[in-house]
């Protein structure tokens, strides 16, 4: 059984989230931010949940501040942003910190498992997307300008 998924992390009114709920599904986990010039992404994203949920993919977004303080609301209004703004369905948890000495830790063992561009374990600006695939081994880390579109391919060869 993989590591993934001995993970708990919380939503966004603080009950835990269990990983290990999510085995069997292929997922993303992307770090957010609604002030962000990259914001636009969720727009992609949902239309990635919308096509590709019901066959067994699953998206979690983590709202993070670290980037230029691009998410700097609570979580209850990333919640209504998300909704109202994009109208997001999939799951928005709760905010966190993903590099550093207070990074979740979640996201420490993402960064470890699949390293970025020069094996930089950092990410490097919201919307860094990770891809984990049914038997909860991370597929590819993808860099923030990577449009959700462009991950299409890679997302229908984990769900075949």
């Amino acid at each position: 059984m993989s590591k993934i998924y001995e993970f708990t992390v919380k939503d966004a009114n603080q009950n835990d989230y269990q990983i290990s709920d999510l085995k069997g599904k292929a997922f993303i986990v992307v770090n957010v931010a609604s002030k962000c010039g990259l914001t636009y992404h969720y727009e992609g994203l949902e239309d990635i949940y919308k096509k590709y949920k019901d066959k067994g993919l699953e998206i979690l977004g983590f709202p993070c501040n670290q980037f230029g303080g691009q998410e700097p609301g609570t979580n209850e209004e990333i919640q209504s942003f998300c909704s109202l703004k994009y109208d997001v369905t999939f799951p928005i948890l709760n905010k966190i910190e993903v590099n550093g000495s207070d990074a979740d830790p979640f996201y420490k063992y993402l960064k470890e498992t699949a390293p970025g561009v020069m094996g930089t374990k950092n990410i490097k600006w919201n919307f860094t997307k990770f891809l984990i695939n049914q038997d909860g081994e991370i597929v590819k880390r993808f860099g923030p300008r990577t449009e959700p579109k462009e991950m299409l391919e890679d997302i229908e060869a984990v769900l075949v």
